[in-house]
């Protein structure tokens, strides 16, 4: 039996929190009131769980690794009411699950999904009021990047642009059971209001930021060769002859502007 344990946390990449100091201090930045509605993704072994079940009353939880289940809906039974989506949270529909009141999100996310899990997230934005997660704390580092840091690329650029991003503790391998190879970190992710967000079509941002970024030691006017032409950049007001990291995240607006004929629309990352 634990044998099979050890086989499910391998294949789904999960390291589970036990130390009880930096749950609590999860716990307190979350700061859950009674009766708001609360998902986390990926609760393992529930360590984040109950305490937020406690505060609640009621939680979903989305878990992929089936066998984790009857635990988790034995240790909440006597805590709260405890809706448990057996699934990856990349079908998931997290604006079903709101129910048209304002979604908090959480979770110890899996480090090799933890990207498209935030693009996904990213994708239901006007039902999320905040998120808060567990990650790499590299991957903390890029979401959080200023221009001209080395981290700064694709995924602080999309994230910025409609979230404010703020870094809140670290969080040391021993924390975990295995103990993961790196440090992680817990942020929390506010979404913008939409009069905030860029009213250039979302698809247009997603296709300069990922080719401008595609090759980063390259200056904007060749990476960008054909996506924007090298007037269209100057006519942004922007210098073609400088690279992608050191441009603001608005610049990057400016430019879809540029290349962009749709209609505004809601921004929507692609992964």
């Amino acid at each position: 039996m634990h044998d099979d344990r050890h086989i499910h946390k391998k294949r789904f990449g999960q390291h589970f929190l036990h130390d009880a100091n930096i749950l609590h201090r999860i716990v307190q930045a979350i700061a859950p009131q009674p009766g708001e509605r609360v998902v986390e993704i990926g609760p393992g072994d529930g360590a984040l769980t109950l305490p937020l079940l406690r505060a609640l009353g009621r939680l979903t939880v989305i878990e992929l690794d089936r066998d984790l289940i009857p635990r988790l809906r034995a240790a909440a039974e006597s805590v709260g009411e405890l809706e448990i989506v057996n699934a990856d949270v990349l079908g998931v529909d997290l604006a079903a699950l709101a129910h048209g009141e304002p979604l908090r999100v959480v979770g110890n996310l899996p480090y090799n999904i933890s990207s498209p899990i935030l693009f996904h997230c990213i994708e239901h934005l006007d039902a999320i009021r905040d998120m808060h997660f567990m990650l790499q704390k590299e991957v903390v580092e890029r979401m959080a990047a200023a221009p001209g840091s080395k981290v700064y690329g694709r995924l602080s650029v999309m994230l910025q642009l409609v979230c404010r991003v703020e870094p809140l503790l670290e969080v040391p391998p021993g924390a975990f059971r295995p103990p993961p190879k790196v440090d992680s970190a817990v942020v929390r992710v506010t979404p913008r209001t939409p009069q905030e967000r860029p009213q250039v079509d979302g698809a247009a941002i997603a296709r300069v930021v990922k080719a401008a970024f595609g090759q980063r030691r390259k200056t904007l006017a060749n990476a960008l060769r054909d996506v924007v032409p090298t007037e269209r950049i100057e006519a942004a007001g922007i210098d073609p002859r400088v690279r992608a990291e050191q441009l603001a995240p608005s610049a990057f607006v400016e430019l879809a502007a540029a290349v962009s004929e749709a209609k505004p629309s809601p921004l929507k990352p692609s992964r």
